[in-house]
């Protein structure tokens, strides 16, 4: 399988990583606009593949996009990334159009790829997808929830001081430092509710941690994180590759489903070779639901700002 990431910075260059190391695609595909940059990502990555034992071909591109031609999968991680005090919403006018130019040339050149959006502000950006492409829903995903997911579950291992593979929860609402639901409700610790297990004001910290992860990060490192990001869409890939039928929070078309319509939010789906399979309707106590709603009107308001 081949599989474009565009993008060959730090997330774009470590979702690369993560796919050869895991070993299930044929070639991976790095694209950037940086003349040379790409290349040399690619050199540095492939002349680890004898040390971390993957047989992935590893290639670069100054954006010609023609040698992304019969990608399966493709990854847009392009466009400028946060810097400490910036929300997601203030990247929108830049990325937008970097998303829009992306998404075009990858449909061009590779007509049935399901394409996973990274680009801040993710939700918006998936909704762009959708309405510049004429691809079928299932086929444009946004990553923000599995990420989110991720750190909700460092979070409450954390808490918990147990190991995280013990730890299953997810975030579902907008990728955003105020949207983001973390369903403390359900998350357990080996099928036990953590509620048993931790205080409802440590959950609400463990839950306003999560929130601002993506900040918190920012904040230490100058720029946006690129581990976690970079690890999060790898395993969208895989799922999508290995027809895995996993099932992670991201960012989808919704028509209906938890009454809302015309927007992307991330709810929990099903990711199988032919991208999002299903989406999966969970029962929401009141709560949830209102702080759902107050999500989707803030992605609402944001997707306000394509117009």
């Amino acid at each position: 399988m081949k599989i474009t990431v565009v993008g060959a910075g730090a997330v774009g260059a470590s979702c690369a990583e993560y796919i050869a190391i895991k070993d299930f695609a044929s070639e991976v595909v790095l694209v950037d606009i940086k003349e040379g940059y790409a290349e040399g990502k690619a050199m540095d990555l492939m002349q680890t593949a004898t040390l971390n034992g993957f047989d992935t071909t590893i290639t670069g591109t100054t954006g010609d996009y023609s040698k992304t031609k019969d990608s399966q999968v493709a990854v847009i991680t392009s466009g400028i990334p946060r810097k400490p005090g910036m929300t997601r919403e203030e990247l929108i006018g830049i990325n937008a159009g970097i998303v829009k130019d992306v998404a075009s040339q990858l449909v061009k050149h590779s007509p049935d790829v399901t394409i996973i959006v990274v680009s801040n502000p993710m939700d918006t950006m998936t909704y762009l997808a959708h309405k510049e492409l004429n691809l079928p829903k299932n086929r444009i995903i946004g990553m923000g929830g599995a990420l989110d997911s991720a750190r909700f579950k460092y979070r409450l291992s954390e808490a918990l001081e147990c190991p995280a593979s013990d730890v299953d929860g997810m975030v579902i609402g907008g990728h955003s430092d105020t949207g983001m639901l973390p369903l403390t409700r359900l998350a357990t610790r080996n099928s036990v509710r953590v509620t048993e297990f931790l205080s409802k004001e440590r959950l609400s910290q463990v839950s306003e941690d999560t929130k601002v992860g993506g900040a918190t990060l920012t904040k230490l490192l100058g720029t946006s994180a690129w581990y976690a990001p970079g690890a999060a869409v790898s395993s969208l890939v895989q799922s999508i590759a290995c027809d895995q039928k996993k099932m992670f929070p991201c960012s989808t078309l919704l028509e209906g489903e938890y009454g809302l319509n015309d927007l992307c939010i991330g709810v929990p789906v099903i990711i199988g070779k032919n991208g999002i399979e299903k989406i999966v309707e969970i029962d929401l106590n009141d709560e949830e639901k209102a702080k759902l709603k107050e999500s989707a009107e803030a992605v609402r308001k944001t997707n306000g700002l394509l117009e």
